[in-house]
């Protein structure tokens, strides 16, 4: 609940990569593939506050080579800004000493009710995507990016959380729910809209802005009541939505979607903005 996923965020293939011709296993935590870096992913490690200002603060991370048999020793930093215009601006960079493969996120879960007991299925969501990309039934993308017309996966035009979610479509049947990555319109525009997701109860939104290609939609299909959080309250069965921007679920073994190699030299950054506004 809203800890920064590393090295990769997402499912990796059967966790296996393959970097310069060696074929690297990494741990295999979900239906087979990797999951968020593995158990052990940077989720579950205590970042070092490195700089504070007024309105920001910045946390690194070291990530010795090997770390989850990923490999190149990483130098990672995560910064969290308030802005004047009522966002959240996440900033992750980072840096290698040999050939890896990075792809952060976040992961806070929304409900936007002040009640997180109902589910949110009746928040109303858009997200700026004519496309999506596939699971299969251990929600492995397939290799397609396929169109949202006509199917329950299309937020083109906002709507209910809830309309379609029932709906026997194969892919919300593979997901247990939404739990799929679009490919945005945006391009890697931080300054378009990329998705928003509002409470018709509170009136209260999230917008979000990014520079990566995709969003993982996930709508807590696997919360059972059983996680007890802030006052008290269990988080039942799709109590909440996460919005996470992100490279495309298994990149480094589909060569057709852009790359999330990171090499000695260069510098990884991604960019995510979530901006809360009052619609009544």
């Amino acid at each position: 609940f809203g800890a920064s996923i590393g090295r990769y965020a997402n499912r990796i293939n059967q966790g296996r990569i393959t970097i310069d011709g060696e074929i690297i296993q990494l741990p295999q935590n979900n239906y087979g593939h990797c999951l968020h870096g593995g158990p052990n992913g940077w989720q579950y490690k205590v970042y070092k506050p490195v700089e504070v200002t007024r309105n920001s603060i910045s946390f690194s991370l070291f990530s010795p080579d090997g770390d989850e048999n990923f490999p190149g020793n990483v130098n990672a930093k995560v910064s969290y800004t308030l802005t004047d215009d009522n966002a959240i601006r996440i900033e992750y960079s980072a840096t290698t000493d040999a050939k890896t493969v990075i792809n952060m996120t976040n992961h806070s879960y929304f409900n936007l009710s002040g009640n997180p007991s109902n589910p949110a299925i009746d928040h109303i969501l858009y997200i700026n995507a004519s496309n999506f990309t596939p699971v299969d039934s251990t929600f492995m993308t397939t290799g397609e990016i396929a169109s949202v017309e006509g199917t329950p996966m299309d937020f083109t035009t906002p709507k209910a959380i809830g309309q379609d979610i029932e709906n026997p479509y194969q892919q919300l049947r593979n997901g247990k729910g939404y739990d799929h990555n679009w490919v945005l319109d945006t391009k890697g525009n931080v300054n378009e809209l990329a998705a928003k997701l509002s409470c018709p109860s509170t009136g209260i939104a999230v917008e979000v802005y990014t520079n990566e290609p995709g969003i993982q939609i996930y709508t807590g299909n696997f919360l059972k009541g059983n996680i007890v959080g802030k006052n008290g309250v269990a988080y039942p069965c799709r109590a909440s939505v996460c919005l996470e921007t992100q490279h495309f679920p298994d990149s480094p073994n589909k060569p057709q979607w852009p790359s999330v190699l990171l090499e000695p030299g260069q510098k990884y950054y991604s960019e995510c903005i979530y901006k809360f506004v009052v619609e009544k």
